[in-house]
């Protein structure tokens, strides 16, 4: 069974944006599982000329956490330069985000039925975490007494 890679990132959220995006050299260089997609999407600048890095071509699979929140998604690749993911309208608009503007902090208080579900499997796999350290804290004990 392969591990899944757990890295920590700055989300750029970017109301400009229409989609999602990760940055292709990010991607490659943590081993991303990169998934070609059937056709190339056109990237555009925000004065609508197109972008010279290049087209959409690939995507990735990911699973985004935040606080208690977690999400499986899909992520456009491109080049971004120094910005490594960019959460874009969509996904803003789907979300509603509660965002303090004067101390940064971002709530997730009114996210999809589908984030709230995955947060429950969250929730779930840390109670079942929990469970495992007591059994085997309760068999260092035992095995301590019979020693």
């Amino acid at each position: 069974m392969k591990h899944a890679l757990t890295i920590t990132v700055k989300a750029l959220l970017d109301s400009g944006a229409t989609g999602m995006f990760m940055d292709r050299e990010m991607a490659k260089k943590h081993g991303f599982r990169i998934t070609k997609l059937e056709r190339l999407l056109k990237v555009r600048n925000v004065d609508r000329t197109e972008n010279s890095r290049g087209n959409i071509t690939h995507q990735v699979k990911v699973n985004v956490f935040y606080k208690n929140y977690v999400e499986r998604m899909r992520i456009d690749m491109c080049n971004l330069g120094k910005v490594e993911v960019i959460l874009g309208m969509s996904w803003l608009q789907a979300h509603n985000l509660e965002i303090n503007w004067k101390t940064g902090e971002v709530k997730m208080m009114r996210c999809p039925p589908l984030c709230k579900r995955n947060l429950a499997v969250k929730k779930d796999i840390e109670q079942r975490k929990k469970i495992g350290k007591r059994i085997r804290n309760v068999e260092k004990t035992d095995r301590n007494k019979w020693e």
